[in-house]
């Protein structure tokens, strides 16, 4: 009797059941970045998910550390004993009735609304990553290969840009120095170029005047004339500006990034302007795809699976994104290797993802919570070939890490009042400009 292809190989998923999960929330050094908002504060916040199995693995995932955000989890964390690491589904309804609607706003307003179906995914992100670890490390493959296979061997990645200070104040100058001018940019960029060998470039804007951020642009262009160059200043400006500096820079940039606020604001710049828009902050759920995309209102969405619910709903967001004719790159934040290991994965297993994704990754320097993280090499990152993500946790940086959220004091990401405890007259206003 001929075996059927199918029944070929028997996999053994025993063991996968969830025995516990650690939420920690953690905190590492930041250099005060500059944005529509305000300023990163001294210190950047995380959590990091272990979920464990009875047999003894271990699958990791990273969030968001502001504290209400990690009392959430640690609430869903809670329900998943006994779960199979393969239920997704399950994974899902578990979290879902744990997280019951609440609606977590976030203080620095730089990733779109809040609502309660985008509060559930951003709990639901780090839960489903580490669950697709476990199921990588179960069956012995790497994560990618669980979304469909690899599209790509290495990941592009974009050199981030930012206006700075040199030092917080009262700190120590940083590494990077000041650069609040074209000449101190156009440095940054080379360094950080230097270091990684990115080929594409991206500047946080919506900081300075946009005439200003139109010579910085200009500037990069010439240093750096075959790299790809975005701006993206964070719905700082009202239609017209933004249409006057789309039109200006319409040779230059691969796209321009939420120059205004809303699917209308962003319609509006999109009819006018010869170049494409991006977004991470007027389409954050799929309830905003159809009267975005139907409106032509962006032409490049900005995936991020930390508040799209996870990987596998990243992908059905690049998919969608195809069936539209909408290109698909990747937004960051500040981040560290675990995400970096998840990103690169879900980049590698989606062929929709044309343009290079976002990364702060040179911002954190050396701090991180796994052993040997991912190198950005010719600004790009390997897919791994490992089992699940790829990653080890380093408990030692863990710990100290824990330790450094205790006692730097800071619980919210709040980077408005972090600027108005150095300049309290300041104002977010949108538009600025």
């Amino acid at each position: 009797m001929v075996a059927h292809p199918w029944k070929a190989r028997v996999i053994n998923t025993s063991g996968t059941e969830i025995a516990d999960v650690v939420v920690t929330p953690v905190a590492f050094r930041e250099p005060p970045l500059l944005n529509v908002a305000g300023v990163h504060q001294p210190w950047a916040l995380r959590a990091i998910v272990e979920v464990r199995t009875t047999s003894g693995l271990t699958g990791l995932g990273e969030t968001y550390g502001d504290a209400p955000h990690v009392a959430l989890v640690r609430r869903a964390a809670a329900t998943l004993t006994g779960l199979d690491a393969f239920d997704l589904h399950g994974l899902n309804a578990r979290i879902a009735h744990a997280v019951d609607g609440v609606d977590l706003a976030d203080r620095h307003g730089l990733t779109g609304r809040s609502t309660p179906s985008k509060t559930l995914l951003r709990v639901l992100a780090a839960f489903e990553t580490a669950c697709l670890d476990l199921q990588g490390q179960a069956v012995d493959r790497p994560v990618v290969d669980l979304l469909g296979g690899r599209a790509r061997d290495a990941v592009p990645f974009s050199a981030y840009l930012f206006y700075k200070w040199a030092s917080h104040p009262g700190g120590e100058p940083d590494e990077w120095g000041a650069a609040l001018d074209p000449d101190a940019i156009v440095t940054q960029a080379r360094r950080m170029i230097d270091q990684y060998g990115f080929r594409s470039i991206k500047l946080k804007g919506g900081v300075r005047p946009p005439a200003e951020e139109v010579d910085a642009i200009r500037a990069l262009r010439v240093a750096f004339p075959e790299h790809g160059l975005r701006l993206d200043p964070n719905c700082a400006w009202a239609p017209d500006t933004a249409v006057g500096v789309a039109t200006e820079l319409a040779d230059v940039l691969e796209y321009l990034e939420d120059p205004t606020s809303s699917i209308a604001g962003m319609a509006e710049v999109a009819s006018r302007a010869p170049i494409p828009l991006a977004t991470n902050m007027c389409v954050v759920a799929l309830d905003d795809v159809r009267p975005a995309f139907t409106a032509d209102a962006v032409q490049v969405v900005l995936a991020d699976h930390h508040y799209w619910g996870g990987l596998r709903r990243s992908l059905d967001l690049a998919a969608v994104c195809a069936a539209w004719g909408v290109g698909v790159s990747m937004h960051s934040n500040s981040h560290l290797g675990i995400s970096l290991a998840a990103m690169t994965h879900l980049a590698a297993a989606a062929p929709q993802l044309t343009y290079a994704a976002d990364t702060h990754t040179p911002w954190r320097g050396d701090a991180d919570v796994v052993q040997d993280p991912l190198s950005i090499v010719d600004g790009a990152v390997e897919v791994p070939h490992r089992p699940g993500l790829g990653v080890t946790l380093d408990r030692d940086a863990l710990a100290r890490m824990r330790d450094d959220y205790v006692r730097c004091g800071i619980t919210e990401r709040d980077d408005t009042g972090y600027l108005r405890t150095i300049d309290p007259a300041w104002e977010p206003r949108q538009p600025r400009w």
